[in-house]
């Protein structure tokens, strides 16, 4: 038999440490995701697309995506020196995903060739990695760049900021407008319009960090950054009307 409910029973709400994980958590993943996609890219344009160019062509990602950073981040609200910053969090990425796990000390030891009378493992595993080598290298070269394209988000992030302020003064002038102004109320359009704009800045970064090609940062943020202060006008705007 199945027992009553009980009414009065609450359901238990994540509190604030758990939702800050959660989304520390969240972003994180993402940030793999947008790795694992762009290095995958990478390969895959080696073997089919840009042949003739190969590891070069990742080299090439880099010196542009630099010479962004210094053409364009010469101030930022978030640190005095952007070139400098980037140059930390790409070196600081190397070390962690190269150095700390041995990959590093593992390419050096395998890449001499083996001598005629060596054995062991070694000449195996340089059997394997020659063919490889140039995907490896290229991997690490897109990682390097990652890096330096995560330190020009977090140098444009007050941009997206700056326009959600204007967006929300917009948006609450607009429901005062239609407050006073007898206008009507769409619940439809504000759920919507809210679960919009979080996804915005995902996809923000995501098609950032994993962009096959060298691209201005600029054509990338500013239109996002305009569709996420649309989505906080209409979500502002449409709030209900009486609290």
């Amino acid at each position: 038999m199945a027992e009553p409910t009980d009414p009065r029973r609450t359901v238990a709400r994540p509190g604030a440490i758990s939702l800050v994980l959660t989304g520390f958590a969240q972003c994180l993943k993402w940030l793999i995701l947008s790795l694992v996609f762009s290095i995958l890219i990478e390969w895959i344009g080696m073997a089919f697309w840009w042949e003739e160019q190969g590891v070069a062509h990742s080299r090439q990602m880099l010196v542009n995506e630099l010479q962004f950073l210094g053409a364009d981040f010469h101030r930022s609200w978030l640190t005095a020196q952007p070139m400098q910053f980037a140059s930390d969090l790409s070196e600081r990425f190397y070390t962690i995903a190269f150095e700390w796990t041995g990959l590093i000390d593992l390419i050096q030891w395998v890449t001499p060739v083996p001598s005629s009378e060596e054995s062991g493992v070694r000449p195996l595993l340089h059997q394997l990695y020659r063919p490889v080598a140039d995907y490896v290298l290229a991997g690490m070269q897109i990682t390097q760049v990652f890096a330096v394209r995560l330190a020009i988000l977090a140098l444009a992030t007050p941009v997206f900021g700056l326009f959600t302020l204007v967006a929300l003064v917009d948006g609450l002038v607009r429901r005062d407008l239609r407050r006073w102004g007898g206008g009507r109320e769409s619940s439809f359009v504000y759920h919507y319009a809210k679960k919009a704009a979080i996804p915005l800045i995902i996809m923000a970064w995501v098609l950032y960090l994993a962009l096959p090609f060298s691209l201005h940062p600029s054509w990338i943020i500013l239109p996002f950054a305009l569709a996420f202060a649309f989505a906080v006008t209409i979500t502002a705007s449409t709030f209900k009307k009486y609290l």
